[in-house]
């Protein structure tokens, strides 16, 4: 059991500037860190396990958990429904586990309004240029011109929202920003707030001081 309660952490990006590759970089660094796992409606894929890759429910499944207050977030893409729900991440938050969300600005507004809004930590990946951020998505070589305009012309509206986060990392360079973001994440876990065992610490130091002066 850990001594304090876990951060919820939402890293939002546009398509390309990294944010997935530093997700996965801050879980090998701390393994006790864990995604979010999603709800959807759309159908597993070959090798996808429900409770790990995603939470697998059908439509009137996924609307009975919004209609229950059981989602944090949700949204509709391509016909299906995506959300988190909100029991697995505060079991996980009261042990002590930092979660991170996967999340795009919508998201992130409704989490926002959420009961974890006191807890939250939010963080915004910026690419070093448009250029770059283009030719990262090219250099991918798994989108047509069409799907990389598309994504393009989202990340534009994307950027727009960067002021609502907390902390911002341009990402110029992935160990740079890697590091960055672990001292983001160590600052954070050391705010007084979040050190539930410090009262009962100090409150000793206290009592030691009187023991000496007697």
């Amino acid at each position: 059991m850990s001594d304090r309660r876990g951060i919820p952490i939402i890293l939002s990006s546009p398509s390309g500037a990294g944010k997935s590759t530093l997700s996965k970089l801050l879980m090998k660094w701390d393994p006790s860190i864990t995604f979010s796992v999603s709800a959807t409606t759309r159908k597993p894929r070959d090798g996808e396990v429900d409770g790990r890759d995603y939470y697998f429910r059908t439509r009137d499944e996924f609307q009975q958990m919004v209609e229950n207050g059981e989602m944090l977030e949700h949204a509709e893409v391509f016909g299906n429904f995506y959300g988190s729900p909100f029991g697995p991440v505060e079991t996980a938050l009261k042990v002590g586990r930092d979660i991170i969300f996967d999340i795009d600005w919508q998201g992130g507004q409704q989490i926002r309004g959420s009961a974890l809004a006191a807890d939250l930590v939010t963080i915004f990946i910026l690419p070093p240029s448009i250029a770059e951020l283009e030719n990262r998505l090219r250099g991918r070589g798994q989108d047509s011109d069409e799907v990389i305009a598309d994504r393009m012309t989202k990340s534009r509206d994307e950027i727009s929202h960067w002021a609502e986060y907390d902390y911002c990392i341009v990402n110029h360079d992935i160990a740079d920003s890697e590091a960055q973001l672990k001292a983001i994440l160590t600052a954070e876990r050391l705010r007084r707030t979040r050190q539930s065992g410090l009262v009962d610490f100090v409150r000793d130091l206290n009592v030691q001081f009187g023991e000496r002066a007697k």
